[in-house]
């Protein structure tokens, strides 16, 4: 029996602005995107919840196609 393999559609974020000065719930956002150092990208699958946190710091980070 062959397992069947799909593949989830991905999202690219890059963190733009720093995160000094951001409350600490948006500072977690980004820790849990995985994004810890300026201008770094991180590749998610793209689902509700990563919609969600991105939506949460949309003005510290970029989405790239």
């Amino acid at each position: 029996m062959d397992k069947e393999v799909t593949e989830m559609a991905k999202i690219k974020i890059k963190q733009t602005k720093s995160r000094i000065g951001a409350p600490i719930d948006q500072r977690r956002t980004l820790d849990a995107l995985g994004l810890r150092k300026l201008n770094r990208v991180v590749e998610l699958e793209d689902n509700p919840s990563v919609r969600g946190m991105i939506n949460k710091v949309n003005h510290l980070v970029t989405v790239i196609d």
